[in-house]
């Protein structure tokens, strides 16, 4: 490659007479340039023949907020006529920058007549006059082009373009552009551009018609043709992020070195952009499930392991390969771009006959596709139905992502849906994988791979499906796997997403209910899905899937102290730990909170059974308020007209036997009714309370700080101690906040609480607050929301205070747990049915035992939980 070659002597740039006039003084003419106007004739076939692909605004926005004094100049990968020519066309009628340079193209039919004559003289009388053809870098002719307001069109890669600049040495464009850039003070933007004729990877091993009419990627002109005819609206335009070439040269690592190097450089992280942001939308080079199959068992790490694990237990090496051949078809998915196809026609179908739509948060998912061009996403939503996976990757799908591989439980692998989801992505592991220790090889090595080929995972880190409404506690095995994967370098960087699904109405609530009350879980099996055809002739309002912002692996680890390869296993056991808790909170952060959760919240945070219409209202303004403050993504309809939606949510609670009116005879106006609660559907209430309860925590645990103080006068640091213990006492109900110190989320809630009139900052006494008798109940309310959870654990508690340490094995125990609940609940010892909760008894159970109490052996601990449960009790009745 060469820089820019000498120019001819200037006395033959300019032309005289009226040659020199149909010249226009100059033999600029190129073929490489498309003039402003290429006919009425011609613009309006350009028009027609780009008419249905899809370039959108969002895309296109990015080329808008460039510097207006900047310079573009477009990049593809390939070199297209059919690119250029888009590009040319669509932008000019998007009111943007248009490319008309292109560099080394040459467009003989879309000029003008009266221009083809033009670079006709211009080229024979130029090689008259100088005995060469005119060369367009060597007259600076797209310097000057580019500088006067035009923009370029270039291509990294085309049959003769790699030749003529290593063999003939011809002037690089790349090249060029750096040496442009270092002579001139404005910026020049290189935006790389992408094309999709399908959101199908390539196949590593082509397909005859991919052999005679081209890959899908880049079809041939007839396929390509053929697309554009058949289904134009199925091509779409990827902007991806534009390269500022002055700044990009003004790097430590390229600014001393050759415009040579600098140039080759350019070209390869240009192609390793366009590359990875193509693979963010496709996915990687489809490979078959036999072939990943076969790379996995003969990896050197698996063979390693085999060899040594077939010696120390003195098993016949083909007896290991045997068994790890067994746990891949186990475990491996069988991914099919046809079924997926045909999976968004029926999944569209359900959300459009089931729902009202959903709600997605673009913004973020936006920044989340740009975060895949980085490498392998890993999605992690919460789960509280069995078509979540199924509605987050129909939106995935219809935004231009790959649908993930998703671990699911080996309890869905049964026929005929096992196939049915592998098909779709699915990979299938088991709840525990204790003392399979082959096993456990095998599926690392297997998630090792999937990551090392570039493939998005998705997973859901509470283990399964939660059936209280509130996020469980994370699972970490699955994480643990695959920090464990990325720390041995099965990928560059690793994204983790924590996203959060949500529903108007729950499919599943009626089996929820039934397993929170005691019921049994029901194994999935072809029955059920025969049942749920059921769910299709009714209605669940809308969805909501909101994406948080990614959590590079790579940047979480500069806030340790030493980088995760150098970690001691207890330092990455507690990165793994936070990691989980941070991806609990993230989804609680991006919770979307539904009228629905605010009027279950109200409700059952009434001290007696009924209420009045006003009361209620009166409850559901201080919760708005509270979450207004907080800045809490709430839905359209409670931020446009809060009192209208909650009328209707009433309207939906007494339709569905949740509360009733029981005023008889006439109907009164609605400022005058009153409702009880349906004893019997306080578990459905409770659920749709849990929606939004993350949200009141921080300000339950400060107000029941404040209750225990037992005095009108407090200072914010009196309050630590107890938002510490109730946080400690209650960690495994709710997510460890390892973000923010306790002392953050007091002074929190406390400047909320001042904002609504709650507590008033003394006037000469500094970090010390005032409260008013009235503004009692107002933290009663908020406080209440512990209520359930604190007779939950006051259950396992007197369980524990009767029963010596032997006196029930642990699968038992829960049972007994249950029963002494229901004798409880009926001599009136606790209030809230919705107490007599599995789940939470299971948690309490956890909590006591992490104690060290595990019976009536230990009273003197048990003592002192009692006296707390019992205190705060006594303020929130």
């Amino acid at each position: 490659m060469t820089s820019k070659t000498t120019k001819p002597d200037d006395s033959g740039r300019r032309t005289k007479g009226w040659f020199g006039k149909i010249l226009q003084g100059t033999h600029d003419h190129y073929t490489c340039l498309l003039p402003d106007n290429i006919g009425n004739f011609t613009g309006l076939l350009l028009k027609l023949f780009y008419s249905g692909i899809k370039v959108d605004r969002e895309q296109t926005e990015t080329i808008r907020q460039l510097d207006k004094n900047a310079i573009v100049v477009y990049v593809s990968k390939f070199k297209s006529y059919f690119e250029y020519l888009l590009y040319y066309s669509r932008y000019r009628k998007e009111d943007l920058p248009y490319p008309q340079i292109g560099f080394d193209y040459k467009v003989y039919q879309w000029q003008p007549f009266s221009r083809i004559i033009r670079i006709i003289l211009a080229r024979l009388d130029f090689l008259i006059r100088h005995r060469s053809w005119p060369n367009p870098y060597a007259r600076d002719y797209y310097q000057k082009e580019l500088i006067n307001g035009r923009s370029g069109f270039l291509s990294l890669v085309g049959k003769k373009g790699f030749y003529r600049r290593f063999v003939k040495a011809e002037t690089d464009p790349i090249q060029y552009l750096i040496e442009t850039q270092k002579t001139i003070d404005r910026p020049i933007y290189l935006i790389p551009q992408l094309i999709f004729f399908s959101k199908t990877a390539r196949r590593e091993i082509p397909t005859l018609i991919d052999m005679l009419f081209g890959p899908e990627d880049k079809p041939g002109n007839l396929r390509r043709l053929f697309i554009l005819f058949k289904n134009p609206g199925k091509v779409f335009v990827e902007v991806s992020k534009p390269v500022n070439l002055e700044r990009y040269l003004q790097s430590a690592e390229l600014s001393p070195r050759s415009t040579a190097y600098q140039s080759l450089v350019l070209r390869r992280d240009l192609l390793v952009q366009l590359n990875r942001h193509r693979q963010s939308i496709t996915g990687p080079i489809r490979k078959s499930r036999q072939e990943l199959k076969e790379s996995i068992l003969t990896s050197d790490r698996l063979q390693e392991y085999m060899n040594n694990h077939a010696a120390s237990r003195n098993i016949p090496i083909h007896e290991v390969r045997r068994k790890a051949d067994g746990y891949i078809d186990e475990i491996a998915a069988n991914y099919k771009p046809a079924f997926i196809k045909i999976a968004s026609v029926i999944v569209g179908w359900i959300i459009r006959n089931m729902f009202d739509g959903v709600a997605v948060n673009y913004r973020v998912l936006n920044q989340v596709k740009q975060t895949a061009r980085q490498g392998p996403l890993i999605l992690i939503p919460c789960h509280k139905s069995h078509i979540d996976y199924l509605i987050l990757d129909y939106v995935l799908y219809h935004n231009n992502m790959p649908v993930p591989h998703i671990a699911a439980g080996k309890n869905l692998s049964f026929w005929p849906m096992g196939p049915v989801f592998r098909s779709g992505g699915a990979f299938f592991l088991r709840r525990t994988f204790g003392g399979a220790v082959l096993y456990s090889k095998v599926f690392a090595e297997y998630i090792h791979k999937l990551l090392q080929e570039g493939y998005n995972i998705e997973q859901f880190i509470e283990g399964g499906r939660s059936r209280t409404g509130k996020l469980l506690m994370p699972k970490l095995g699955l994480l643990s796997i695959l920090i464990n994967a990325y720390k041995s370098g099965a990928c560059d960087d690793m994204a983790i997403v924590p996203i959060y699904i949500g529903y108007d109405r729950i499919v599943e609530e009626k089996s929820y209910l039934h397993e929170l009350g005691g019921g049994q879980k029901e194994s999935e099996n072809i029955l059920q899905l025969i049942q749920a055809r059921k769910f299709l002739k009714k209605r669940y309002g809308k969805i909501y899937i909101q994406f948080h912002e990614p959590i590079s692996l790579n940047k979480l680890q500069r806030i340790y102290d030493r980088p995760l390869v150098e970690m001691k296993s207890k330092e990455q056991n507690q990165l793994i730990r936070n990691l989980g808790y941070q991806v609990i909170n993230a989804i609680n952060r991006v919770t979307v909170v539904t009228p629905h959760a605010v009027v279950a919240g109200a409700v059952l945070n009434f001290s007696a059974d009924k209420f009045s219409y006003n009361e209620l209202m009166a409850v559901n303004e201080i919760y708005l308020k509270y979450l207004t403050a907080q800045n809490v993504k709430m839905a359209d309809s409670l931020t446009s007209d809060p009192r209208r939606v909650f009328d209707q949510v009433i309207d939906l609670y007494c339709q569905r036997k949740f509360i009733e009116p029981f005023a008889k005879g006439k109907q009164k106006e609605s400022v005058d009714r009153h409702f009880a609660i349906n004893e019997n559907r306080r578990l459905n209430l409770e659920y749709y309370k849990n929606n939004c309860i993350a949200f009141f925590i921080p300000a339950a645990y400060t107000a029941m700080a404040i209750l225990e103080m037992d005095a009108f006068r407090f200072s914010a640091s009196d309050l630590h101690a107890g938002y510490e213990f109730w946080q400690d006492f209650f960690k495994y109900e709710f997510a460890y906040d390892v973000e923010n110190r306790p002392e953050f989320n007091v002074r929190k809630s406390i400047k909320i609480f001042i904002d609504n009139a709650v507590v008033v900052p003394h006037k000469t006494l500094p970090d010390t607050y005032d409260i008013t008798p009235a503004a009692l109940r107002t933290l009663n309310i908020f406080s209440l929301f512990l209520k359930t959870y604190l007779e939950s654990y006051w259950i396992v508690l007197s369980y524990y205070k009767r029963n010596p340490r032997s006196s029930a094995k642990p699968k038992d125990r829960l049972k007994k747990i249950a029963a002494r609940g229901n004798r409880m609940f009926k001599r009136k010892e606790i209030d809230r049915k919705e107490a007599l909760s599995k789940v939470s008894y299971q948690n309490a159970v956890e909590f006591f035992t992490s104690k060290g109490i595990k019976g009536s052996d230990d009273a003197k601990k048990i003592d002192g939980y009692a006296e707390s449960i019992q205190k705060a009790l006594k303020h929130l009745r």
